[in-house]
């Protein structure tokens, strides 16, 4: 198997790459995301391909892209962050590249990365759950990413835990990534320092700050890493929640492994314990049937790049079967 790229469109920034068979990036560039407008941000995924392609033989490109992707991997039917309503934008780019394209789900592809190459590389059937801003998931039975009927299956962070509760960007109440995700920590670090407790004041000086709107994930992480109490229970209070979602995502998937990433993975063992004790908890039937391993995501940002690029090499799946 020859040379694929692999594009990750962020809301800001396509990172894209030349990766080889092994998983091994070889070659990288990036352009700015013209959010706002369908045909520039088009044209920069064209025009980065196109960089790479000038010295190297590709086979095939993967675009790893948050939102609703078609099942036959062309469409982007729905983008929360991009201008994308039923967007052909694998065709798109295929026609201007003159080489194969695929679109696939951004936190699919990352799943798929830890699943081929990382995290997950000697497991079957495995549960990525990519922690940030909010929760992306992907998931791997018997070896193959689950996309569903219509190709959007796995958008795992939007099962809802909470009836009736905060309302997410989705247009749903009580999503599960309102609760457990680098948003829901920012909200409650914040709710906690305008309180006036003393514990939170605490924190916010650890973080060298005194405004509490200027508390940001990162910070709560340093200042937990660092002992801060009040940090500390924050992490714990995210990390239940993790893991309360999670007995219902293994209860559904039976997963052999469970994989965390995203940004809020930084916290390591602060996070990954405390959510290993609420999914022990809460599995049902927890001592009569075999707990899947946690571990952390181990290819960071390239994790969709890396997926998106693999995934190009694999043929569309058969469409859904009308009965």
């Amino acid at each position: 198997m020859g040379l694929s790229i692999g594009i990750d469109v962020g809301g800001t920034k396509i990172a894209a790459g030349v990766v080889d068979a092994d998983g091994t990036i070889i070659a990288r560039t990036h352009r700015d995301t013209p959010a706002e407008s369908v045909d520039a941000t088009a044209q920069a995924i064209i025009d980065a391909a196109a960089e790479l392609i000038k010295d190297h033989e590709i086979e095939a490109v993967g675009i790893g892209a948050a939102g609703f992707v078609s099942s036959d991997r062309s469409t982007v039917l729905f983008a929360p962050n991009l201008a994308w309503r039923d967007e052909p934008l694998g065709a798109r780019v295929a026609d201007a590249l003159k080489i194969p394209v695929v679109v696939e789900n951004d936190a699919n592809a990352a799943a798929w990365g830890e699943f081929a190459f990382g995290a997950a590389k000697n497991v079957e059937h495995m549960v990525c759950l990519t922690v940030g801003t909010g929760i992306g998931g992907g998931v791997v039975i018997e070896g193959e990413l689950l996309r569903g009927a219509h190709g959007v299956a796995a958008e795992l962070g939007h099962m809802r835990v909470v009836p009736g509760g905060h309302r997410c960007g989705c247009g749903a109440r009580g999503c599960w990534e309102q609760y457990a995700s680098g948003r829901a920590l920012v909200r409650e670090g914040r709710a906690q320092a305008e309180s006036g407790s003393l514990a939170a004041a605490q924190m916010l000086s650890v973080c060298g700050i005194t405004d509490p709107a200027e508390l940001d994930g990162p910070m709560i992480t340093h200042a937990a890493a660092s002992g801060d109490p009040c940090a500390v229970e924050l992490l714990d209070d995210l990390g239940r929640w993790l893991g309360e979602g999670l007995a219902s995502i293994a209860t559904l998937f039976d997963p052999s492994t469970i994989v965390i990433g995203g940004g809020v993975s930084a916290a390591k063992e602060l996070l990954l314990k405390s959510a290993q004790v609420a999914f022990e908890k809460n599995l049902p039937a927890k001592a009569n049937r075999p707990h899947p391993a946690f571990g952390l995501a181990e290819l960071g940002n390239d994790a969709g790049l890396i997926g998106a690029a693999d995934l190009a090499r694999k043929p569309a799946p058969a469409p859904e079967k009308q009965r």
